[in-house]
């Protein structure tokens, strides 16, 4: 895949969990591999669920390659002379300078592959995210399955002993199975959730 003779360029693969986010991004790199490019993999320090070094999906793949890293800035300085490809999983838990970074890898001629979740257990946008779709020359939003209703899954469900967890309980909270559930809108349960304000009338440009 080329956006561009001899350039580089921005992937974004995001959804919801359990909808096979990490399992996408380590297929591309897989076939990166294949064609024999030169790839590094990085991942944020926050995320230590299956090892330091461990990149993994909820179904099982894996490998046990990835850079740590404890802010985005610090990817340049660990970045080899000769990588082709860059591939970044749970990129939303960076910082506001990954985008710069990524920014800077495809102008380098580099293809960036980044993996993340678009919205946060409220059901609101996360992190960088929204910047890097829209810098980004390719966006796949992948969806799970509802677990209550069977539904497309567009939202993740974060539980506390089995409830759901309130709005004002902290956005970061690294879990799986135990913790999280996939679920479509009408079965997301935030409570305490602020309602969302009506929105302003449009001007009419006809009249104006």
């Amino acid at each position: 895949m080329h956006f561009q003779s001899g350039g580089g360029w921005i992937e974004l693969i995001c959804g919801s969990m359990f909808s096979g986010k990490t399992e996408e991004l380590l297929r591309r790199v897989r076939r990166s591999e294949i064609a024999r490019r030169r790839i590094q993999l990085f991942k944020p320090q926050v995320d230590i669920r299956y090892g330091r070094e461990q990149v993994a999906s909820h179904n099982g793949v894996s490998r046990g390659d990835a850079i740590i890293l404890e802010s985005a800035a610090l990817l340049l300085d660990q970045l080899q002379s000769d990588t082709e490809v860059v591939a970044v999983d749970e990129v939303q838990f960076f910082d506001d300078a990954i985008t710069t970074v990524c920014q800077e890898l495809a102008d380098r001629g580099k293809r960036v592959i980044a993996a993340g979740l678009d919205q946060d257990f409220r059901g609101e946008p996360f992190g960088p995210i929204p910047l890097l779709m829209s810098l980004a020359e390719r966006v796949d939003k992948l969806h799970a399955i509802c677990v209550r209703c069977g539904a497309s899954a567009t939202r993740t469900q974060r539980l506390i002993d089995g409830l759901p967890a309130r709005y004002d309980d902290p956005v970061i909270f690294v879990g799986g199975s135990e913790s999280y559930e996939a679920r479509c809108r009408d079965c997301h349960d935030v409570p305490g959730r602020p309602l969302i304000p009506a929105p302003a009338p449009l001007l009419d440009y006809a009249r104006t």
